[in-house]
């Protein structure tokens, strides 16, 4: 924008600045004639402080400036009469020195009066009246004495001030006397004892005053009040008193309903002004103290307005308005009854304004109307004035007309400015309001600043000023950019003032506006401009955390804004600023609160503010730990074998309590030890606890919530319990025998807890199952088994332990069966026999072992069989022994995994838990012949361009007698498709065969498997390629590929080639590039190649890769891709010499020295004879010019023929440089230097890093000296 802009902020806050535009009345510039307007004047009820001058304020702006006078009281005021009294230059205002003098002098009501030669203002009468705060009149205080439970009322009358004084009550150390329902204080200031109590008693009820204008206190003299309880005095005394002391307050003293204290009787009446504050007050006494209570009898209170003050005696509604008028009623009631009164409020009215008058500008010949509305209870009389007297007494104007409250101008006149008055006024006020009207004839201006910039955030209303001023006033229309359309539609709305509003703005809003203000007198025109912003938004709104203590909270707050707006991010805490704390940390979207603490718990609020608009978001954050331990324990209900133990609750820190876990300690038999014994809801606060006797008990709970277990409590008092016959036996009892002839009786011990008593011991007892014989026992201590030896092998025994102690014997135990030691098996399996399913798998049966032979638990059968030998093989050669174990009373299993055509023997024993019997005998068998197992080997010799030699080994596994060989092959193209099978057999005793007529340079696949009478074996597959002259192993066809760049245009790309296809391409596409590969044909021999890519673009990334095709040009071999990047092209920093005086010069001097020697050659040319330089040049010319030699147009290291030579047209010096030869296209012109050297591969030592050397100096521009002649031609 080529021109400057003032920034305006548009948004909602600013609606009611635009608003108050819209009804400003019409300004008239200062640099225009116009009546005097009043623009600052005290109030009209003017209280002043008596110790400082008198300020009476009036000041008002006209064109000319206006001069002051003033009236007092109806009459005029000399100003300059009076010493004391000064008015301020260029302006109304009366300074008054009192110093000296008494203020009442100045009191009265005073005017100020502004006049010009268009007009005269006046100011409102202004009531001067001085600060009165007079002292108390002394009056003696007797004591008041009154009996508990009467009513009293202290008065305070405090003396008439100006303005009123503010009472309240206090004592002699000017403490406030406490108020509540029963004492209160009256809006009069008397304090009010709905009944009194003996500790009303005191001498020191002081009522003070205070005077807000001069602050000053006045304090009346205190007050006493003596409380006497009659039922506590005698009779006669009491007598004495009432009949002695006329102060004593004769009211009702016992339970009784309310009654009103005030306002007395059932109903009064009340006035109010509207837009004033309306106090109604009941003050009730009685028995007990009653409350109060309020209701509006003919509608609702206005709760907006109105306020309970005073413990509810006072009813206060601020702002009082017509409908307030009506009756309250105050209700009082305690518990023996109630009492009512209701208060008849009317509501008058001062004058107020409907409209006021406003100024009025008019043109010649123009008509106006002065309107003064006004309302009010009495209707107000309105009285009308022109110039400062009233229009009655004015010069007679025809074109005026005065109608009640209206005021008609028609066809005014130049010159007929004048100001008009308006007063209205009844009982309670008046009101003043003045109005010029101020005939001109002026062309349109603009008084909005030009090229304003408006910046509103989108859906708000944005509102485009454009003030003017004209007589007549001027019409305003708006245009937006090159629009030519007037806007007076929606969302367009012009208001009276010319200001444009957009209700809801959008971004397509934004643009240029341009405002033109016209009237019969000519046009004037202003830019605006308007900018719809984004609106800022919160997106990711920080959430309601739960944090454990010391952890880190994180709140995130991520927002989005206007671009162009400059955010400003602002964390709160509970509306608040954040702590001072560095644990606080404030990133661009989130706060972090790092080791926080129980003072961290709050609401947490982040603003997000931009200049034209803010959004908000809060969330909580709790701050949780592990409760407190309980406290408090204590048993209660202490019986023999139970106790309840209760206990108080810690704090739960936010996380509630999801249970108590109640732990003892027994210090008899584990001091130090604490176990779990039971747990409770997190709502308990008691357990009943059952105990074991014998124990000394110690208690302690721990609380557990969501973040963990808290400390455990102190622990609880000492309880013991007293001893008792054990409550359980042993338990885990068993009977196992260790050896043949024994039984060891084992269980678990109790544990002491579980004693219950002193000398704890097992009686273990034990007999023979199923044998009539008595239990045998012994008893034993402090051990956990018991051996019984002399038993028989393998037989049950019923066993049993109890426990006894001191005390008595445990409960009876029940018996539980065992068994006697084990021994190895006597006997082996008999009736083996073997059925054969087939090459790999037997089946095998056996008569199972007699049970006394087994002599022990039976653990089952174990097969051991082995592979004694193939059945084509005539010597044994015996493998590895197999084992399966069939467990349980088995008679037969399964032996699977068997070798085909094979000789086996195998034997069985049974098992028990002592070990193995004896095997049965060997017993053989053999398994039918299977299908072989795939050849030992398949290899690919002689491969031609049309045939090849196969060979291949028998299997290692014939698995019987073979009966020959199948082959079946098939091509194979570049896609991985697959071609017609052929299929050839062999005899069993061929080992190799030549396939013949096959295809030139064609991947074939074969398959090739051994056969029994059983069928085929498995297949071994191998590949091969027909070939013209060499045949490579089968793999990758590209090996060693690499990439350097050379300069800032080229690369080089080096390989291993082995394949025997010749068309071998360099494909490569700018990276990310969707155009087609640039291909370009490169040496299709095998072996180390090179290739150097150019005309590529610097800086540019590259993908590379090398690809052979066939004679279809379908792609046979792809390397993986190569990503080169160019450098930067260089970029000069040299002088351009061209531009340079110094070298200018020097050319010139060269030039007239070439044209010099020029013609003194010219001159011996006539004369017949030869310069040397001619001969010089003639003998030995320029290798640079030479004719480029008749090559095949490739450059040397790339030969077809020549794969390991050096490069054509090249040498390699024994110093190690290279220098230039014929070949202008030698690799060591396209690199920067002639270090280049060839790895034995054939790739370059030093990818090109050196610098290009010539035989000549080169230079920054030239590598040579210019000529003569090439120096003359530079100047044509």
């Amino acid at each position: 924008m080529d021109r400057k802009r003032k920034w305006v902020l548009s948004s909602g806050a600013l609606l009611v600045i635009f608003l108050g535009r819209m009804t400003t009345a019409l300004e008239v510039p200062l640099d225009l004639p116009q009546p005097p307007t009043i623009t600052h004047q005290s109030p009209k009820d003017f209280i002043i402080d008596p110790r400082e001058n008198i300020l009476i304020y009036c000041e008002a702006k006209g064109k000319p400036h206006p001069s002051f006078s003033w009236t007092r009281n109806g009459t005029h005021f000399d100003v300059e009469k009076d010493s004391k009294v000064l008015m301020k230059p260029s302006s109304g205002t009366l300074v008054i020195d009192i110093s000296g003098e008494k203020a009442e002098a100045y009191e009265g009501i005073y005017q100020c009066t502004a006049r010009n030669e268009h007009g005269t203002a006046v100011s409102n009468n202004i009531f001067i009246r001085q600060s009165r705060s007079p002292l108390w009149s002394k009056e003696r205080k007797e004591a008041i004495m009154v009996q508990v439970g009467v009513s009293l009322v202290l008065q305070c009358r405090p003396p008439a001030g100006l303005p009123p004084p503010i009472i309240f009550w206090m004592d002699n150390n000017f403490q406030r006397l406490p108020q509540n329902t029963r004492v209160s204080q009256a809006l009069n200031g008397d304090l009010y004892f709905s009944n009194v109590l003996l500790d009303d008693t005191r001498n020191d009820y002081i009522c003070y005053a205070r005077f807000p204008h001069t602050q000053t206190i006045q304090q009346k003299q205190p007050i006493t009040v003596k409380v006497l309880d009659m039922d506590a005095i005698n009779e006669t005394v009491a007598a004495l008193y009432n009949y002695t002391n006329n102060l004593f307050v004769d009211s009702p003293s016992g339970e009784r309903r309310p009654s009103f204290m005030a306002p007395l009787g059932r109903s009064s009446t009340q006035m109010a002004l509207r837009g004033g504050v309306l106090e109604l007050e009941c003050i009730a006494e009685g028995l007990p103290t009653p409350e109060v209570s309020w209701y509006k009898e003919s509608g609702d209170l206005p709760s907006s307005r109105m306020s309970f003050h005073n413990f509810q005696k006072t009813l206060k509604i601020a702002d009082v308005m017509e409908a307030d008028a009506g009756d309250y009623r105050c209700t009082a009631k305690n518990s023996l009854g109630s009492a009512h009164h209701t208060i008849k409020v009317n509501v008058k009215a001062a004058p107020f304004w409907i409209s006021a008058p406003r100024n009025l500008i008019l043109a010649p010949k123009e008509t106006g109307i002065l309107t003064c509305r006004v309302s009010g209870d009495p209707k107000p009389q309105i009285a009308w004035s022109v110039n400062g007297v009233p229009i009655e007494d004015s010069p007679k104007d025809t074109s005026r007309k005065v109608e009640d409250d209206t005021v008609i101008l028609s066809d005014v006149q130049t010159g007929s400015s004048a100001v008009y008055q308006c007063n209205a006024s009844n009982e309670f006020g008046y009101l003043l309001a003045n109005a010029f009207v101020n005939v001109l004839a002026e062309a349109p201006r603009v008084l909005t600043p030009p090229n304003n910039v408006y910046q509103v955030i989108t859906n708000n209303p944005a509102f485009l000023d454009c003030a003017s001023f004209g007589s007549p006033i001027p019409t305003i229309t708006w245009f937006k950019d090159s629009q030519t359309s007037i806007l007076n539609r929606d969302p367009y709305v012009i208001h009276n003032n010319g200001t444009l509003e957009i209700n809801v703005a959008q971004s397509l809003n934004s643009g240029k506006y341009t405002c033109i203000a016209s009237n019969n007198l000519g046009t004037r025109e202003n830019h605006v401009y308007l900018e719809v912003k984004e609106p800022t938004r919160i997106l990711a709104q920080p959430e309601y955390m739960v944090v454990q203590r010391n952890r880190k909270a994180v709140f995130e707050c991520k927002v989005k804004h206007d671009p162009t707006l400059i955010p400003t991010m602002n964390w709160l805490k509970d509306n608040g600023e954040l702590p001072d704390d560095e644990r606080f940390l404030v990133d661009t979207d989130s706060l972090t609160i790092n080791e926080v603490t129980e003072e961290d718990e709050g609401t947490y609020t982040c603003v997000m503010n931009t200049t034209l608009d803010q959004d908000s978001a809060s969330a909580m954050l709790t701050v949780v730990e592990e409760p407190d331990p309980p406290t408090d324990l204590e048993l209660t209900d202490q019986r023999e074998r139970s106790v309840q133990l209760t206990w108080i609750p810690g704090d739960e820190h936010n996380s509630p309590t999801q249970k108590f876990l109640v732990q003892y300690e027994d210090l008899l038999h584990q001091a130090g030890v604490w176990h779990n014994l039971t747990e409770e809801e997190g709502t308990k606060t008691t357990a009943h606890l059952d105990l074991s006797p014998y124990a000394y008990y110690s208690f302690r709970v721990l609380a557990v919530n969501h973040v963990g277990y808290s400390q455990p409590s102190q622990p609880s008092r000492q309880y013991r319990t007293n001893p008792a016959a054990p409550d359980v036996n042993p338990t885990d009892v068993h009977g196992v025998g260790t050896e043949h002839n024994n039984l060891v009786i084992s269980w678990k011990e109790l544990t002491g807890l579980q004693s219950n008593g002193p000398g704890l011991q097992y009686k273990v007892n034990w007999r023979q199952k199923d044998v009539e014989e008595d239990w045998l026992s012994e008893t034993v201590a402090n051990a956990s088994k018991y051996v019984v030896s002399g038993t028989p092998t393998f037989v049950p025994y019923e066993v049993k332990v109890q426990a006894v102690n001191d005390y008595g014997n445990g409960p009876a135990p029940e018996a539980v069966v065992g068994y006697s030691g084990e021994d190895v098996p006597m006997s082996a399996p008999e009736s083996v026999q073997v059925l054969v399913q087939n090459g790999t798998l037997a089946e095998v049966h056996w008569e199972p072992v007699l049970t006394s032979m087994v002599r022990g638990r039976l653990q089952g059968y174990k097969v051991s069989y082995w592979r004694e030998r193939s059945l084509h093989q005539a010597e044994a050669q015996q493998e590895e022994q197999q084992v399966l174990l069939f467990s349980g009373n088995r008679t037969d299993g399964r032996l699977p995994g068997l070798k085909p055509y094979s000789l086996y023997t195998l034997n069985i024993r049974v098992v028990n838990g002592k070990g193995e019997g004896p095997p049965s005998p060997n017993h053989n068998f053999e398994t039918p012949e299977g299908v072989p197992g795939p050849p030992s080997f398949l290899r690919i010799k002689n491969t031609d361009m049309d045939s090849l030699t196969l060979e291949w080994g028998p299997p290692q596994d014939n698995n019987g007698r073979l009966t020959g060989y199948t082959l079946k092959y098939q091509p194979v193209n570049s896609s991985n498709e697959l071609g017609p099978v052929e299929e050839m057999m062999f005899p069993a005793n061929e080992t190799t065969v030549v396939l013949a007529d096959l295809k030139y340079s064609t991947r074939y696949k074969f398959y090739f498997n051994a056969k029994t009478i059983k069928g085929s074996g498995p297949t071994i597959t191998e590949e091969a390629v027909t070939i013209m002259d060499e045949v490579r192993p089968i793999g990758p066809a590209f090996t060693n590929v690499n990439s350097s760049v050379v300069g800032e245009e080229g690369a080089v790309i080096s390989w291993e080639y082995f394949g025997p296809d010749k068309n071998v391409y360099v494909e490569y596409i700018v990276e990310n590039s969707k155009e087609d590969w640039t291909k370009e044909c490169v040496n299709g021999s095998s072996g180390s190649q090179t290739y150097l890519i150019k005309g590529l673009k610097p800086g540019t990334s590259y993908r590379v890769r090398l690809v052979v095709k066939d004679h279809s040009e379908a792609t046979i071999h792809s390397t993986e891709e190569l990503v080169i990047t160019l450098p930067e092209a260089m970029k000069s920093d040299q002088v351009d010499l061209a531009t340079q005086g110094w070298f200018i010069g020097l050319m010139c001097a060269i030039a007239l020295l070439i044209l010099v020697l020029l013609i003194i050659c010219f001159i011996k040319r006539n004369k017949g004879g030869k310069y040397p330089v001619k001969e010089k040049e003639d003998a030995h010319q320029d290798p640079e010019i030479q004719p480029m030699k008749d090559d095949d147009g490739t450059f040397g290291e790339y030969s077809d023929t020549e794969d390991h030579k050096p490069l054509k047209g090249s040498r390699t010096p024994s110093n190690g440089t290279v220098k230039r030869d014929d070949s202008d296209d030698s690799l060591v012109d396209y690199g920067e230097g002639g270090d280049g050297q060839f790895n034995e591969d054939g790739s370059f030592i030093g990818q090109y890093s050196g610098k290009k050397e010539k035989d000549t100096h080169e230079g920054n521009e030239s590598s040579e000296a210019p000529s003569p002649v090439n120096a003359m031609n530079s100047f044509v």
